[in-house]
């Protein structure tokens, strides 16, 4: 049974969001503010999801993202009456999977959490392994090693990353990297794959050149020979 840890001081929210999630079985953890969720975070190491509201008392979503960020990859889906494209783009450089705008549909939440959770579970067991010269790419655990060195990745950068090897050489627009790795009817535009494309570059280093820009169109990640 996956986890699921709802941040919001609002407990109308919170109850919305539970009375769904437990009809299609997850269980749940609360959290009434950013402080409560960081605490709830670190008593719990099996949480499968977080739904995180922005504007909360003691700490807001972002800085408990970003708290949460040090120690746990877990992902994030953050709710906000805020829906300017700012807001969005600050919560992706934060390492958040998606963001939803209040009021929302439960129904759709739901089926974002599915799409999310869907994403970062393994397929199966068998363990996939790309490599090349100092680089290795872990599918199956999630990771990436440069040098035999753990990267440190947020999320969507992990998610961009496999999807661009998985389709290696295959020449990918932004708005096809929109709709397969943000996934469930995201509303972003090309500002957002590029600001990842940018981030994920720098979290490879010498390795950045491998993901190649396509002049008005997208990118692609080079064949490895």
């Amino acid at each position: 049974m996956s986890k699921i840890l709802i941040v919001d001081d609002e407990k109308k929210i919170r109850d919305v969001v539970r009375e769904y999630a437990e009809f299609e079985g997850f269980e749940i953890v609360e959290a009434e503010d950013g402080m409560d969720a960081v605490k709830k975070v670190s008593e719990n190491d099996d949480i499968s999801i977080i739904i995180m509201d922005i504007m909360m008392p003691k700490l807001d979503g972002y800085s408990a993202v970003r708290e949460i960020r040090k120690t746990s990859s877990v992902p994030v889906i953050m709710l906000s009456a805020r829906g300017e494209e700012y807001d969005k783009l600050f919560g992706f450089e934060l390492g958040i999977d998606d963001y939803v705008v209040k009021p929302f549909s439960p129904k759709e939440l739901m089926a974002r959490i599915r799409a999310v959770i869907n994403r970062v579970s393994p397929v199966n067991s068998k363990e996939e392994i790309v490599k090349y010269k100092g680089l290795t790419i872990n599918f199956t655990a999630r990771e990436v090693l440069i040098d035999g060195e753990k990267v440190s990745m947020t999320p969507k950068e992990y998610d961009l990353l496999f999807y661009l090897v998985k389709n290696m050489n295959i020449a990918l627009s932004r708005d096809k990297l929109l709709e397969e790795v943000w996934g469930y009817d995201f509303y972003g535009d090309d500002r957002t794959v590029d600001t990842h494309i940018k981030m994920l570059r720098n979290s490879l280093g010498e390795y950045r050149n491998l993901i190649v820009t396509l002049r008005g169109m997208g990118y692609k990640f080079e064949k490895i020979v």
